[in-house]
């Protein structure tokens, strides 16, 4: 098969934010499992990101976590990222590990815990100017887990106050992106609970402010698909984050619980024109590993998303619209299934050596010994986690 030319400039443009996060050790409620070469500061996760760029070459930012990743010398740590040949992406605010937030941060009752809530934010922008970093990321935490544990209808108006207020310490040039989250960790209500209240939000607060959409955020059964093409028709959705959910946010490698829904949501970002970064759409992972090895699941699931999009740009467009304008149903089916079932995997090696890159970057990076030199490298201190 002659893959069109179109199919490789637009592979050709394609790139994912990586988390620093990623890059420390993380679990589930019960445990936290430690690994050999963990990195121990954002200096040493920039390193581990840079390892997916080198292998890949889909990876060439990586978001911050602000207190996770607060440095002394943000120019230093942007300089030595761009050595590092990647940059530095969105800032992301922390308000889950605050005590003074138990009972939520931007709707909190108490003026005070709002207050300080928005400096986090503003921190967080000083932070962005002195990386270059041109998004502010918020995922709000808030909600209440009884009936009658507070007002839900002040939470959402103390929350539009306080967003409006973050949203005014933003240059001209930066955008907030709103996530949102069906559950978790609140149980009753969340303040941000699906895309309708995160859009309704920004709608409020003017155009740079833009929605979050996260596939692990969802209901079971929610159709994330549909979602993205209602906030591309808006022009609101402002970042997608890859990860994967077999029972909630599960925060598995990309595709691995359900690689059809993947392809799903990839055609309909093609099929609407949102793959290129002139898109305005920031793609991006947003997992941490907990049993499987950092670099290698992050390369892996950026491989991933990579097959996907492969697929969804290999669909005949025109006979597509014809199947549905003749009311093939069918017929129309077939076309995406027939793009899905393409093994694209020898178009992607062959794709990757035209660029220099390794035509199978997981055993590329194997067997570059990078993993045995950090853990061997990486002994003593204390190895980055849950708030570090």
């Amino acid at each position: 098969m002659t893959t069109p030319p179109s199919v490789l400039a637009a592979l050709a443009e394609q790139s994912i934010e990586l988390p620093s996060w990623a890059f420390g050790n993380a679990g589930t409620r019960f445990k936290v499992f430690g690994q050999p070469g963990v990195a121990r500061d954002p200096w040493e996760k920039l390193a581990d990101a840079a390892q997916v760029q080198r292998f890949t070459g889909l990876a060439p930012r990586v978001s911050l976590h602000i207190p996770w990743d607060r440095v002394d010398d943000y120019d230093a740590l942007t300089s030595y990222a761009r050595d590092l040949g990647i940059t530095i992406g969105a800032v992301n605010a922390n308000l889950f590990q605050d005590d003074d937030y138990r009972l939520g941060s931007l709707t909190h009752p108490d003026r005070a815990v709002r207050k300080k809530a928005i400096a986090h934010h503003a921190e967080c922008v000083d932070i962005m100017r002195a990386t270059g970093s041109t998004d502010l990321k918020l995922w709000l935490p808030d909600g209440t887990n009884y009936a009658g544990q507070d007002d839900i209808r002040a939470r959402q108006d103390r929350l539009a106050e306080s967003l409006h207020e973050v949203y005014a310490l933003l240059d001209p040039d930066h955008r907030l992106l709103l996530e949102y989250k069906f559950f978790e960790p609140s149980f009753y209500t969340m303040d941000i609970p699906d895309w309708g209240t995160s859009l309704l939000h920004c709608l409020a607060l003017g155009d740079r402010a833009q929605v979050v959409l996260d596939t692990g955020h969802h209901a079971p059964g929610t159709n994330i698909e549909f979602i993205v093409v209602q906030l591309l028709r808006a022009g609101r959705l402002g970042a997608f984050d890859f990860n994967s959910r077999n029972y909630a946010d599960d925060d598995l490698i990309v595709g691995a619980a359900d690689p059809f829904q993947l392809f799903r949501i990839m055609n309909e970002i093609v099929g609407n024109d949102a793959l290129a970064p002139a898109s305005g759409v920031n793609f991006m992972l947003d997992q941490c590993h907990n049993i499987e090895p950092k670099i290698p699941g992050q390369i892996r699931s950026v491989l991933n998303v990579q097959e996907a999009t492969a697929k969804a740009l290999l669909v005949d467009r025109d006979a597509l619209r014809a199947a549905q304008q003749a009311g093939d149903v069918l017929g129309a089916n077939a076309v995406l299934m027939d793009a899905y079932h393409t093994d694209v995997r020898p178009l992607l090696a062959e794709f990757r050596e035209t660029r220099g890159l390794p035509a199978d970057p997981y055993a590329a990076f194997a067997a570059s010994g990078y993993a045995e030199r950090i853990a061997a490298e990486r002994v003593g201190g204390v190895q980055a986690s849950w708030g570090a």
